[in-house]
Parts: structure tokens; sequence; C-alpha cells
């Protein structure tokens, strides 16, 4: 893609630590609070004491100034929220200490606990898939399974989208076979070492030999790094710190051992083993694939959640294949007997998106903490991703912004209990998903359901639900992952839409939760209840508050200056947020604008979510397009935008005749702000082409063409439903070959 102006050319990701806080922006962020606090408080006594003393005694008056009241304080109490939350990441960050290596490495040489990383995929670019199986595949850990759970159809109907999913099943072998040389050879070396090992101390002549291991790692490493295509930001954080930057790493211990050598010192026998252990770890992983949809006694509803489902509650048994007329079947069978498919199982699971990657460490210090006294129930720990730097579109810019602000306050939120489970990546011990399991029959086949696919965010519902059960959920302070962030209007209007549809639909979980661990003894604390109401609700509320506040002509003696003292606070300091994830303080306004012109896109997931409460239907899971052209948008979303400037700037001017200057500039501004947003974000050039290729494929509907056998196959028997489901209605065609596995949904 060609670089827009006004983006980051800096591709060095942020450190992976955070900054320790300051004394001075500690103490700044708890005036913030005082000052949000008194600010909206005095708004509200003083409209009150005008619409008594000063008000006509008019009913309408009264209606619009209690809705204005009722607007301004959940407006205000979303930004104490993000204060509060700022501030629990400030001290998270003040007081974190990270682990020495040695320590980590001495623990799981003893220790260790199996991993199977779930990476569920459906029509995804096969590269983006490659990059993120490596980047869990080269994980600094013990034992490590990597699954791609591929969801797309096993039986594609065109020869590209075959070819395409044979590419992605290549995937783990050529993985495997990539990693097997250095796997081989460090394992030796450590075979070799374990066999002539001294009682106490290793010799020089021994230390160097780890030295020329570490030299084979690195150069193998740098070799690798070489050969991979350098074409976008993403390939440039893969190859320098997923790879080059691993590399690097092992050069340094390379280095420290020869200074070993050098100095005539000595290193312990289980330190040097420890040493070997860490080459092994680096390129052991297993990776292999797995479709659900291959077999009709698994859930093909279309989701991530019943993906991840599907292969969960297989992990651990052993099963024979037994083709029906309409398809596979497992069944499962002793450990004894012989096996077609065999699911290992682990005691920890991490599921990582298919566009999303890993830093090195990321298993090692998450078990690490997971296995520590005191922490045996927490049920999910996980680095709320960031974004990758370096983007070449002002929209991915700005969304990744947002994504890093993000993630100060994921952080923040562990600080008061009230984490919520962000289902880009996370590591879950499988206990306590087995704790919160459903079964239900389908077809005659149970379907365990680990995580909830009720709503289209069923990372939030599996929160709630752990927290009901008494787990708990952690943020572990540090960047070691990220995921890509939607490069263009089109596809973030997917992505935004999906996030804001499902939260409505999940608060009488929590207030049921609330209620229940209440009555155990066990309340949920306040703050923590306010954070998960602000994280569920929060889009709605706003929402309709923005459109309330932009649509509807207010007396300009509800818009006070005590408002503006009270939003201050919040805008300086995520301005000052935004600072410290380097970018601009500036870009606050065009944050404001960015979420002026996807008001229609939050509107329409809040409605989504009142549609399902309606209906009782699932909404269909949306997944987010990676696509290197752009993704079309819908003529509403690109309309949505126009319509609120273009009444922005009527109501400023209608506002500026009448007298009503604060309206007028309250107008004038969101008028500005969403104008440059839709320019930069959505493009001239854009939003015509997209409104002419809506407007043509609106106009003409693609006729197909009737197959001259199609009215026979109709008319025929079909002989293979009659004898599995007792009849053929709405069920498989009679051409679906035996053991193929299609559904009667895949089919409509």
């Amino acid at each position: 893609m060609k670089r827009q102006f006004n983006t980051e050319k800096n591709m060095q990701p942020l450190p992976q630590q955070h900054e320790k806080a300051s004394v001075v922006k500690v103490t700044l962020n708890r005036i913030y609070i005082i000052l949000t606090m008194v600010f909206w408080a005095v708004y509200v006594a003083s409209t009150i004491y005008y619409q008594i003393t000063k008000g006509n005694g008019s009913f309408q008056k009264a209606v619009e100034a209690a809705l204005y009241i009722i607007i301004v304080t959940t407006l205000c109490f979303s930004a104490m929220i993000y204060l509060f939350s700022r501030q629990g990441a400030l001290l998270r960050f003040k007081a974190h200490k990270r682990i020495p290596r040695e320590m980590l490495d001495g623990y799981f040489a003893k220790n260790q606990s199996d991993i199977t990383v779930l990476v569920p995929s459906y029509d995804e670019e096969v590269t983006v898939i490659r990059q993120t199986l490596l980047s869990a595949a080269l994980q600094e850990y013990p034992k490590v399974l990597v699954r791609l759970l591929i969801d797309d159809k096993p039986n594609p109907s065109t020869p590209e989208a075959a070819a395409k999913l044979q590419q992605t099943k290549q995937l783990a072998r050529d993985i495997n076979q990539l990693l097997a040389k250095p796997h081989q050879r460090f394992k030796k070396a450590l075979e070799q070492f374990k066999a002539g090992q001294q009682p106490n101390f290793v010799k020089n002549q021994e230390l160097l030999k780890v030295v020329a291991e570490y030299h084979f790692a690195v150069k193998w490493l740098q070799n690798f790094a070489a050969s991979e295509p350098h074409e976008d930001h993403v390939d440039d954080f893969f190859v320098n710190h997923v790879i080059l930057d691993l590399a690097e790493e092992l050069a340094i211990t390379a280095k420290a051992v020869e200074k070993v050598v050098e100095e005539k010192s000595q290193l312990p026998v289980e330190r040097v083993e420890q040493l070997y252990c860490r080459l092994t770890w680096i390129f052991g992983a297993e990776v292999d694939y797995f479709q659900r949809k291959e077999y009709i006694s698994l859930s093909h509803e279309a989701n991530k959640a019943m993906n991840l489902n599907s292969y969960i509650d297989l992990m651990g048994k052993n099963y024979q294949v037994k083709k029906t007329e309409v398809g596979k079947v497992l069944l499962p069978v002793a450990p004894a007997q012989k096996a077609d498919l065999v699911v290992p199982d682990s005691e920890f699971l991490l599921t990582l998106d298919a566009d999303s990657l890993l830093l090195r460490e990321y298993c090692l210090r998450l078990v690490y903490l997971l296995n520590q006294p005191g922490n045996e129930k927490i049920a999910v720990t996980q680095t709320p991703y960031s974004s990758f730097r370096g983007c070449p579109s002002r929209i991915e810019r700005i969304a990744g912004a947002t994504t890093d602000i993000q993630h100060i306050l994921h952080q923040g939120t562990t600080h008061y209990g009230a984490t919520f489970w962000v289902g880009a990546n996370a590591v879950i011990r499988k206990c306590a998903l087995e704790d919160i399991a459903e079964t239900e029959i389908v077809q005659g086949f149970p379907v365990r359901r680990f995580i909830q696919d009720r709503t289209v965010i069923e990372d939030t519902e599996s929160s709630v639900d752990l927290e009901k059960h008494g787990w708990e959920l952690y943020n572990y302070p540090e960047r070691l992952s990220y995921s890509a962030t939607p490069p263009d209007f089109g596809s973030l209007i997917i992505q935004r839409r999906r996030w804001a549809n499902g939260g409505l639909l999940i608060l009488p979980k929590l207030f049921a939760t609330i209620k229940e661990r209440r009555q155990q003894g066990n309340p949920l604390k306040m703050m923590e209840i306010f954070m998960r109401l602000n994280y569920m609700a929060s889009i709605a509320w706003a929402s309709f508050g923005l459109i309330f506040l932009l649509a509807y002509p207010f007396d300009d003696n509800l818009l006070s200056v005590y408002i503006i003292c009270a939003a201050a606070p919040y805008f300086i300091a995520m301005a000052s947020d935004l600072h410290y994830c380097r970018y601009k303080r500036l870009d606050i306004l065009r944050i404001y604008g960015f979420n002026l012109i996807l008001l229609a896109v939050n509107l329409a997931g809040v409605v989504k979510s009142i549609q399902q409460y309606l209906t009782g239907e699932k909404i269909p899971f949306a997944r987010t397009p990676k696509v290197n052209d752009r993704t079309a948008s819908p003529t509403l979303y690109l309309l949505a935008p126009l319509v609120i400037i273009t009444f922005s700037a009527f109501i400023c001017w209608r506002s500026y005749t009448a007298g009503n200057f604060p309206n007028a500039i309250f107008a004038g501004f969101n008028a500005f702000t969403a104008s440059w947003a839709a320019l930069a974000y959505i493009g001239i050039k854009n939003t015509i082409v997209d409104f002419v290729c809506n407007f043509i494929n609106w106009l003409f509907v693609d006729v197909k063409t009737k197959d001259a056998g199609e009215d026979r196959k109709k008319e025929e028997l079909n002989w293979r439903s009659v004898l599995y489901y007792g009849d053929d209605s709405e069920q498989v065609p009679l051409s679906v070959a035996l053991g193929q596995s299609v559904t009667p949904q895949e089919e409509k």
C-alpha cells in the first residue's frame, strides 16, 4: 500500500516493559479524578438550581434538563472510569518487577506443563497464518503444541479456494520440516551433555560447545530472517522482533558464556543444562491442523467460539472415524484400542487469533505467573495486544492509537479485579473452561460449550462466566503480543460493529453474577462492578447520548462551562497517554472525529444486540477481512458521516443566527472534526467509488444459469439422507460422496 501523508514511518514497537510512572504523574491523575467529580457535581447542582429558580415551569424544559443531565452524567461516568483505569495502570507499572531469566529457566527445567496453542482460522491469507504459527512455534517454552483450527469448507467449490485450503494445510508440515534440523541438533547436543556431565561445575571446553550451539542458532535465525518477505510493516515486525530479536538475545547469551571462559570462571551443571534446554525448547514445537467441518458429529456453527469448543472437547481422548452415509463421525475409544485420531491433552491453552503475533517469552512468563502460589484461581492471563507501528494508512494509524490506549486501560482494570478476556490472545487453564462448560444435544451428538457463542464477543461473556464461578482474570503488565489493525474504513466497520454488538445481552448475566456472589458472601467490589458495567454498556449510552447532543436543539443554558471543566481532565489525560504511546497529543482531536464517523457503526452494533434480544436468534459472526486490496464500505456508513457533517454545520449556523453561541461552537467543532476524519480516513475518491459500486450491485443481480439436471436431482430420492436421518427434507443432496462433510446449513 502506498504510504499516506501524516502516517508514522518509525516501525519500532513500543518497549516491552512499561515506563515506571512518576509520583507527579500519579498525583496529577488523582487531581484529574477529583476535578471531574467536583465539576460534574457543580454542573448538576447549578442546572437543578437554575430550573427551580429561573425556569418558567415548562414541562418540556424540565424534561430537556433531566435528559441533558442524564447524558452528561453517563459521559462523565465513562470519563471517570477511564481515569480510574489509568490510575490502576500507573500503579501497576510502577510496582511491576520483571522475573529474571535464570529463575524462569530454573523453574521450567523442573516444571514442564504442556501448552496447546489454538489458532482458529477462517478464510485467512496464508502468509498471515504462517507468521502467526511461527511466532507460536518459536516460543521459548518446554512443550508447545500448535494447532491450526481450519474452519474453511473442507470441499471448496472453486479451484482457487481449493488451492488456498491446500496451502493452508501445508503450513503445518512446512513449519515442522523447517524446525526439525535445528531441533534435532540441539536435542543431540543436550543428550551428549547429560551423558558426560560433571558433578558440580562445567569445564571451559564444554562451555565452548555451548557457545558453538548458540552461534549456530543465531546464524540459522539470521538466515531464516533474510529469506522472509519484507513488504510491509507487519513483515518488518515479524522479521525484526519475532526472529532477529530472538537471534540477538541468543547472541548476547553466547557472548556472556564466552566471557565466563575468558575470565576462567565456572558455571554449574544445572545452569549449562538449562542453556541447552533453551535451544531445544525454541525449536521443539509440534505444529498440526484440524478441521471440525470434516465431521458431522461436531458443531458446524459459523463462529470462532464453536471452532475452539469443538477441538477443546476432543482433547485428551482417542477416536475412531466412522463413515456414515452423510459424513464422518468421531467415536470415542478406550486408550488401549486402535484409534484413527489421537488428540493430546494439556494443562494450559493459548488461544491466538490468526492475525496476531507473540514475542518469544509470552508462554514462559504467563505460565510461570499462573503456577505461582496464590494464583491457583487465575483462569485467564494475557497481555492485551498492541498495534503494529509504521502503518501506511492514516486510519490504521489512528485505530492503532486507540488500540494502544486500550492496552493501558485493560492493564488498569486488573488493579481493581475487573479484567476482561481480550480474545486475540490469552493463556487459559483448561480446568477453568471445564468448570464453566455447558452441554447440549445437537442432531443426536453432545456438544459442549466452554466458550459461549451466544454473542459475537464471546470473550466478554466467558469473562463473566468465569467470574461467576469464582475464577479470576489477570493482565500481565508487559507488551508481549501484537495484532493487526484494519487498514481501511470498510474492514474497520466490520470489526467495530462486531465489538459494539453483544454487551447489552451480557448485562443480565453480570447482574446475576453480582447477586450470586453477594449471596455466597464473596461480593464483587463496587469499582469492579462500575468498570464491568462501563465496558459492556458504554458504547450504547455514549452513542445514543451523542445522537441527542448532535440532533436535538437543547437550551443554550444547559451547555455550561462546568461541562467543559469536567471533560477537560479526561481529554488532557488521554492526550498524555497518546504522547506516552509515541503519538501526537493533538491526535486526541483526530480520535474525536474518528469516533464521530463511527457513530452509525456503533449504533448498528447496539441495534443488533436489541434485535438478538427480541428475536432470540444468534447474530452471525462477521470476520474482519485481511486482504491486500481495500474492503468496500456499505452505503449506510458512507452516508452517516455526511449526514453528521451537514447537520452539525446547519445547527452551527442556526444556533449562531439565534444567538445560541455555546451550541454553535459545539456544533461547529463537530462539523470540523467529522469533516477532517471523513476526508482523512475514508477519502473522497473511495467514497465515490463505493457509492457507485454499491449502486451497481443493488441495480444488477447476477442470474444463475440453471443446471439441466437440477430439476431431475430435486425429484430423485435422497437415499443417503433417508437412511441416516429418516427423511430427506432439507438435508444433504444426493451428490454428496460417502464421507464428505457437508451440513444442511452449508448447503443452504
